[in-house]
């Protein structure tokens, strides 16, 4: 597979912890299956920062940014059973993802941290 985009993105936990606290915009920026998640932990801020940096890295490996018909309700951020993030795209994002790449068939790669003040995400698409 060869590497399409990459992106990383970093952000201060206390900026996201803000924004969740105002119920609209949180479920503007996070799917329902997000928001059920992080409200079930203990440290939802964390929850939610990691989220909203893999978006953001997510659409700088694109190349489009948070534009173009990108939406962050969109781009799902979910843990395996085994602890591992993952992205899912679904409705609009998920085709414009489609028609950029000019494939059906690709892979997203995801990694997530936290440490005291931050959260860090890093993103690979390959194809």
């Amino acid at each position: 597979m060869k590497i399409f985009g990459i992106g990383t993105d970093i952000v201060k936990i206390s900026r996201i912890d803000k924004l969740i606290k105002k119920k609209n915009l949180i479920s503007r920026l996070f799917n329902k299956k997000e928001i059920a998640k992080c409200s079930m932990i203990k440290n939802a801020k964390n929850c939610y920062a990691k989220r909203f940096a893999a978006k953001e890295a997510f659409a700088k490996a694109l190349g489009t940014g948070l534009a173009k018909g990108i939406k962050f309700k969109e781009i799902i951020v979910m843990n395996e059973k085994n602890g591992k993030p993952f992205i899912r795209l679904i409705d609009k994002t998920k085709i414009i993802v489609e028609k950029k790449i000019k494939r059906k068939k690709y892979k997203i790669s995801l990694s997530l941290t936290d440490e005291d003040k931050y959260a860090v995400a890093f993103v690979t698409i390959s194809i």
